[in-house]
């Protein structure tokens, strides 16, 4: 429930001209029942002037009269019709002091591994200004030179949640224009968790892609014909049987010179 203009002085002037009890002014001024009882004997708020909430058009008489008159009534705000539909305006996202040196480095992270980010998109999640991240996008930041990609989750810079919210309306925005994407800009516009699930692909070396089918000559052993003999190593080598005698004299140690 919104709460008045000045709780504590507004307090006060309940208490001083009201005999509303100190249970129905806490639950109105967002006060705890005991601070209200302090006020009441002098131990609390002492010198505070009492805020009329009536003549500054938050109360009305009516409700402080039903107030008074049943304990258990709840006051409730006098409706101001220059407040509605206001809503809370956001600012900027703040940062430390002690991440601020490495917000750079986020969006360099986000540019390299989700371009397909927008600059707004860059600038609410990490903090910072479309110039400087159109800086880091074409590489004329002033401290490009010593710049590294850092995840700005990893920073505490945002939560992981809202750059996979980001990540996904991207996709969506992608899809709803109809462009055709590349496997990697694809790759890339999957949610750091889906990602992290997927099994890597085994690469190829650029080196021997498109050689997968090329074998050595030679057939292989199913393509073998079957009357064609089986090859061991004395056969490969071709290497000559030895003599009984030589074995016999190499065993006994005779020279066989004599």
């Amino acid at each position: 429930m919104a709460k008045p203009l000045m709780t504590k002085a507004t307090a006060v002037w309940l208490v001083d001209n009201t005999t509303i009890s100190f249970k129905q002014i806490a639950d109105f001024v967002g006060m705890h029942e005991l601070e209200i009882q302090g006020i009441a004997d002098g131990d609390v708020a002492a010198g505070v002037k009492g805020f009329d909430p009536v003549a500054n058009n938050q109360l009305t008489q009516d409700e402080i009269d039903k107030a008074e008159a049943n304990p258990l009534h709840k006051l409730k705000l006098k409706f101001n019709p220059a407040a509605a539909g206001e809503e809370k305006r956001r600012g900027p996202r703040y940062t430390p002091l002690s991440k601020r040196q490495d917000r750079p480095n986020s969006i360099l992270w986000l540019v390299k591994f989700h371009p397909e980010l927008s600059d707004g998109q860059i600038a609410k999640l990490v903090g910072t200004t479309k110039p400087t991240i159109q800086s880091i996008r074409e590489r004329t930041h002033w401290n490009i030179a010593n710049m590294q990609p850092i995840d700005p989750v990893a920073l505490g810079l945002c939560k992981q949640s809202e750059l996979d919210a980001a990540v996904q309306k991207a996709a969506a925005k992608k899809a709803a224009e109809g462009g055709v994407m590349s496997d990697d800009e694809r790759r890339k516009l999957v949610s750091t968790e889906q990602s992290l699930e997927m099994d890597a692909e085994p690469k190829i070396p650029s080196a021997i892609e498109g050689l997968e089918t090329f074998t050595l000559g030679g057939s292989s052993d199913d393509e073998r014909k079957d009357d064609e003999p089986i090859r061991d190593a004395d056969s490969f080598f071709n290497l000559p049987a030895g003599g009984d005698d030589d074995d016999e004299d190499e065993g006994n140690g005779i020279d066989p010179r004599f």
